[in-house]
């Protein structure tokens, strides 16, 4: 067997000892053994190929497959710009803590600024977003450098799992031939294991020097601990923080609008919160003594406006009396005029869409929803739902890849899977609809708010009537794409929903296959509307 296979079929090989099931492979010459190592292990049973034309594409569909997963996936491309175009999934793997394992073939070095063909300096590319590099060398004797290549793989998986998390570059050169010709692969350990075994580890911290009986708030964002639930605090959760169930359903409204009384004495904060500016702004109230929980998988605490005391853990509490009524009270109150405002002519379809669906999701449901106004308009206007899981994209909160994170979350879920997307965040994604015949299929269902262009510019500074000139060409970006059109191209199944009540029929039963729900909206008065559902949930706090 040459060298080269020898060390691509040992690198596939070893990847499946150390818990890996699904890998995604983008076509190339240079790349050719390890797409041959792949494919045999994909008809062997031993792990689940998915190949894209696309490298942005494919390194999102591995990023969303890990999110869900919780595992390392492996996405593998050819050298040259084939790597860089990975660098977008790299980025939010790295921001967000998931097990990204980025594979790249690479020219043997001593071609490296010779001029040849499909050649750049791939080692380091990524800087420092991921948690390990590694750049192997052209192999030469397979049966000497098994040991090494099987301990490469073992750190590279360690490391993507490690404390924290993250994404994890192998560089492997290879040198022709590059297709398999006849012979044995080295061996692994017996029995199937790992070639080092390595144990997980948890961070530790001393306990926050908090005062237990104080009004405290609890900030959750994504990564939040569980154990928050126990706490009989009040909790304002973002819907990817996995206790957005256990928060009040109006906190960023609440926090907007905060009445005197319900202002905390401290705020712990737990995960990262991204979304909402009102959080940011308490956060650096100096009324208030903030607190973040130490991540015991290691990710870093999250700390905007530099006020955070200490990093710790926390476990007691002896809550102040009448604290957490009144917030329940106010969320109550709030909750009763934000669906009457919702249900007012005029107000914004995001925030109406975001409502009607999750409430019509069946339970068991994973719900992967986009950055910009998607994420916010669920955390804004939905009624949290403890048997719905919310994915979202937020270490950089990029639109970039959101199809694809959503394809590869739906083909690691055990469950029915939607999206909710804006037409913009679609756009930027297409070729993900792309799926080759042999190709597994997610069974999703892409809900598009499509307003024409880019809304939640027109909520922000740039969005005010003294842009007005300037702000829809170069904020706005209006497209007149026909999304019908779109989705007959990629043969993907396409509805367009007129009235949101239709939401609750066939458009999400959980018919198998890759389809697009569309959803019009109207965003010339998205401004007005959200304005008028602040007026009205401020004037119910009042």
């Amino acid at each position: 067997m040459n060298p080269s296979t020898a060390h691509a079929q040992v690198i596939v090989d070893e990847l499946v000892r150390c818990g890996v099931t699904d890998a995604v492979l983008c076509p190339g010459s240079r790349s050719a053994p390890l797409a041959f190592a792949l494919h045999d292990a994909d008809a062997t049973g031993r792990l689940r190929l998915h190949v894209r034309i696309d490298e942005r594409t494919a390194g999102f569909l591995a990023l969303g497959l890990a999110l869900r997963s919780g595992r390392p996936v492996p996405v593998v491309t050819t050298s040259g710009t084939a790597v860089a175009n990975l660098h977008p999934a790299v980025l939010e793997a790295s921001h967000a803590g998931v097990p990204l394992l980025v594979l790249t073939a690479d020219r043997p070095p001593q071609l490296i600024g010779t001029g040849a063909n499909q050649t750049v300096e791939q080692p380091g590319i990524f800087g420092r977003a991921v948690r390990l590099a590694l750049t192997g060398a052209v192999a030469a004797d397979p049966a000497r450098e098994n040991p090494t290549w099987r301990s490469a793989v073992c750190r590279a998986v360690a490391a993507a799992l490690g404390t924290p998390p993250g994404p994890v570059h192998l560089n492997l050169p290879f040198a022709e031939p590059l297709v398999p010709d006849a012979g044995e692969p080295a061996a692994g350990r017996p029995g199937g294991a790992a070639w080092t075994t390595v144990p997980h580890r948890w961070v530790q911290a001393d306990p926050l020097p908090l005062d237990p009986g104080a009004p405290t708030l609890v900030i959750a964002g994504a990564s939040a601990p569980p154990e928050v639930r126990s706490w009989g605090l009040p909790v304002v959760a973002e819907p990817g923080s996995g206790l957005w169930d256990a928060g009040l359903r109006t906190g960023p409204w609440l926090l907007g609008a905060l009445p005197d009384g319900l202002v905390p004495a401290q705020v712990v904060v737990a995960g990262r919160p991204t979304l909402h500016r009102p959080v940011q702004r308490l956060l650096a109230d100096p009324r208030v003594a903030v607190y973040a929980l130490a991540d015991p998988a290691g990710r870093s605490w999250t700390d905007v406006p530099g006020t955070v005391r200490a990093v710790g853990t926390a476990r007691r509490w002896r809550p102040a009396s009448g604290w957490l009524d009144g917030w329940l009270d106010a969320d109550g109150a709030a909750a009763k005029a934000l669906d009457t405002a919702l249900d007012a002519p005029g107000a914004p379809g995001g925030l109406r869409l975001a409502r009607a669906l999750v409430d019509a999701l069946p339970a068991g449901a994973l719900l992967v929803v986009g950055s910009s106004n998607p994420i916010r308009d669920v955390s804004l206007a939905a009624v949290p739902r403890r048997e719905v899981t919310v994915l979202a994209n937020r270490g950089v909160a990029g639109i970039d890849g959101t199809v694809s994170t959503a394809v590869g979350a739906a083909l690691a879920h055990d469950g029915p899977s939607y999206a909710l997307l804006g037409d913009l965040t679609l756009l930027h994604d297409t070729t993900c609809l792309v799926i080759g015949p042999d190709e597994p299929r997610p069974d999703l269902t892409i809900i598009v708010l499509n307003d024409g262009g880019g809304g939640i510019f027109g909520l922000l500074e740039q969005g005010g009537p003294e842009h007005a000139a300037s702000f829809e060409r170069i904020f706005g970006t209006p497209h007149r794409v026909d999304l019908a059109a779109l989705a007959a191209a990629t043969g993907v199944a396409h509805t367009r929903v007129g009235d949101l009540a239709d939401l609750t029929g066939s458009a999400l039963d959980t018919a198998r296959g890759l389809r697009l729900v569309e959803v019009r909206a109207d965003r010339a008065t998205l401004r007005e509307g959200h304005a008028a559902v602040r007026a009205a949930v401020a004037a119910a706090l009042r």
